[in-house]
């Protein structure tokens, strides 16, 4: 413990500090000043190279514009996010040779290291390798309302482990790619919304088939909804026989996340006709009988049984 309250212990180490300052400290700076231009530079040209394909994307005819978004944006985030941890990988490693640690030994021990999590962190991989062919194939992008495992929402977040919704309440759900047994999405491509329009019995079916497709011919043609729907309704027809109602089903074929704000609509003005035309929408009604030998039980009331 002397030697630490030496002058020549604390003149020595003031020499070597200042040698290792003047001979080390410089390179120091100027790789820590790199990796900022670099990572500026990744940014910048990020931003350049996203912009490029949105451009190319929407000078090409065939190609929907809102669904090459949704895929470039997933994929520029997993490129930029792969390439800073690259980058910050080499400087710390050079950063560490300057301080005359030698990484040989670091890379190798950290190569056995990495070898025997593999064996323990079989989970971990299969999620990142089942992440990867994720976005291989293009199955899910962000902005995609999906369900998966059961459970729907919007996907917020795709990354190589893990992938993010946030459901209609708020409330966020976060799934490893590697659990991931059922995903069906929503909105790849187009989307659309089925309806089963239940009418009374009593209805003429061709009568009301007509009023469906004169309701939908006239929002196909307004704005904005012209433009969310790719195709004329498709009426399928009588679809069966329910308890109180026969029930005709149809379908919009819509841009894809447009089904709900076309379906609501398209519902609301169809009560409308339904209304104007005197056209039944069913609801349960209950028969009493007081036994199969006897007719069901009417009520009836007399002039001054109304009055009161």
């Amino acid at each position: 413990m002397e030697k630490f309250f030496s002058a020549d212990f604390w003149s020595d180490l003031l020499q070597t500090l200042g040698r290792w300052a003047f001979t080390e400290l410089p390179g120091i700076i100027i790789i820590t000043v790199g990796l900022f231009i670099v990572l500026r530079f990744i940014s910048f040209a990020m931003k350049r190279f996203k912009k490029m394909l949105i451009h190319r994307a929407e000078n090409d005819d065939s190609t929907d514009i809102a669904e090459s978004t949704k895929r470039i944006n997933t994929l520029i985030d997993i490129i930029r996010a792969t390439v800073k941890i690259s980058i910050v990988t080499v400087y710390f490693i050079m950063l560490l040779s300057k301080f005359s640690i030698d990484v040989a030994p670091l890379l190798a021990s950290a190569g056995i290291l990495g070898l025997a999590i593999g064996f323990g962190a079989q989970e971990l991989v299969r999620d990142y390798i089942s992440g990867f062919f994720m976005l291989l194939e293009n199955q899910v992008r962000v902005g995609d309302v999906a369900i998966i495992n059961g459970t729907g929402g919007a996907v917020e977040r795709i990354e190589l482990r893990t992938i993010t919704l946030r459901d209609l309440s708020g409330v966020v759900h976060i799934f490893q790619n590697g659990k991931i047994s059922s995903l069906s999405n929503m909105t790849k491509d187009w989307s659309a919304m089925v309806f089963d329009i239940g009418v009374a019995y009593k209805e003429n079916v061709e009568e009301v088939i007509k009023v469906i497709e004169q309701v939908a011919g006239e929002m196909e043609s307004e704005d904005p909804y012209k433009a969310n729907i790719l195709e004329p309704i498709e009426v399928m027809g009588l679809d069966k026989f329910g308890d109180s109602a026969v029930v005709i089903k149809a379908r919009f074929k819509t841009k894809a996340g447009q089904q709900w704000t076309v379906g609501r609509e398209y519902r609301k003005r169809l009560k409308v006709a339904f209304d104007a035309k005197n056209i039944e929408i069913p609801f349960p009604h209950t028969t009493i009988y007081w036994g199969d030998q006897i007719d069901p039980l009417k009520l009836t009331m007399n002039n001054e049984e109304k009055a009161k």
